[in-house]
């Protein structure tokens, strides 16, 4: 299976049932896409909050079949099904000292991949705290959870080689699948480090792999 250059990555197909994906085609969204990310955060969810950032490989399900058939049939896959259709494809988990942003800053994905996601929990404030926040990173982030206004959000943003992105938000205090909130670009700063490790740049992918 497919694995980011510059990254040692463990491919490993997500299990679990899919969400319900009811009305997803009325979206102005790539519709494979969306129903990747909203599988993704479905999966993540039901392992619970307080986990580590996660990042997976999309790969075009029908290709997947007719690469891997064994792999596909297990799955329950077959052409006609899969057409049309992504499959995330998660990637070994980040070491305790590795930064989600970190890691986007330094691969990018063989040709194979169509496109990548990723899910991240953060402190999210209110507006009116901007202007509080200190600038030490330490110490902002203690101001961040003590603040009582802070909201635990689940992000998960997915970007493609066409260009189509989605984003899904889950917040900690409203923890039901009906409350996630879709989006094509809720996460403007994620989904554009997720876009810039698709490029198809030759210079910048051989600069990558050296």
């Amino acid at each position: 299976m497919s694995e980011p250059h510059d990254h040692d990555a463990a491919s490993e197909e997500m299990p679990g049932e899919a969400p319900d994906l009811t009305g997803l085609g009325d979206l102005d969204v790539d519709p494979a896409l969306a129903a990747a990310v909203l599988e993704i955060e479905h999966h993540v969810a039901e392992g619970g909050w307080d986990q580590p950032a996660r990042l997976y490989a999309l790969v075009d399900t029908a290709e997947l079949v007719r690469r891997e058939p064994a792999l596909a049939s297990l799955m329950g896959l077959d052409a006609a099904s899969a057409e049309g259709s992504l499959t995330p494809v998660e990637q070994d988990q980040l070491r305790p000292d590795q930064l989600l942003e970190q890691v986007l800053e330094a691969i990018t994905w063989p040709p194979e991949v169509t496109g990548c996601a990723a899910v991240v929990e953060r402190l999210v404030l209110p507006p009116d705290a901007d202007g509080e926040v200190p600038e030490d990173p330490e110490a902002a982030e203690l101001y961040a959870r003590e603040h009582p206004d802070r909201q635990e959000v689940r992000m998960v943003a997915g970007a493609t080689r066409a260009g189509a992105t989605y984003c899904a938000l889950r917040l900690r205090a409203h923890d039901e699948d009906t409350s996630v909130v879709g989006g094509a670009d809720l996460v403007p700063a994620l989904v554009a480090m997720l876009a810039a490790t698709l490029t198809d740049d030759p210079d910048e992918t051989d600069e990558a792999s050296e």
